[in-house]
């Protein structure tokens, strides 16, 4: 396992549609085991492929993971617990009403904003074997997090869910990354 450099706002590779992953070999078990390596070192929750630089329609979650960003919502602590969670080729099967709360992402260091999520979704996808598979999450972090690393997949950040533009800009502002250029914020997502 390689930590990988996480490729930061402005890199045109996070704004890139990825590509289906086709070939289930060695090659991608080690891109895997890298993007988990990345995430846990970088104190993640979530990591798509793209934020490494690799233009693939893979994913890597841990919402267990004890995270200085998240701590867990039940209980309010941190908590040790390792659930590595693997998504390939993901698509939202199934999403319906809409939550509002704080995010995060590790291409944008120290930002934090309200985005705008669906409430649940069922999201199908492929193992490390290829063997397609499906997984449901209602209003909690592992909802949001599916939600926010397949628009990685699909070349759109956290910014463009934005649930106020004008507080979005003052924080990349104040953490010195400039104006967003992106697509005009949903009022509501569809």
């Amino acid at each position: 396992m390689t930590k990988q450099e996480i490729v930061k706002y402005g890199d045109p590779t996070l704004r890139k549609v990825t590509s289906r992953v086709i070939k289930f070999d060695k090659s991608l078990r080690k891109l895997v085991e890298d993007l988990f390596e990345t995430m846990y070192a970088s104190d993640g929750v979530g990591l798509a492929a793209p934020q490494i630089g690799v233009s693939k329609r893979i994913l890597v979650l841990d919402v267990d993971y004890p995270s200085k960003r998240y701590i867990d919502e039940q209980t309010k602590k941190e908590t040790v617990a390792y659930t590595p969670l693997l998504l390939i080729n993901p698509v939202l099967i199934h999403k319906e009403g809409q939550i509002i709360s704080k995010e995060g992402c590790l291409s944008f260091p120290n930002v934090v904003i309200d985005v705008i999520r669906f409430k649940k979704i069922i999201v199908r996808y492929q193992d490390l074997l290829g063997k397609e598979r499906k997984l449901a999450a209602e209003d909690d972090l592992l909802c949001r997090c599916i939600q926010h690393e397949i628009d990685h997949l699909d070349g759109k950040l956290f910014v463009d869910k934005t649930a106020d533009e004008t507080q979005m800009k003052r924080i990349l502002q104040e953490a010195g990354l400039g104006d967003i250029v992106s697509p005009p914020s949903p009022v509501m997502i569809g």
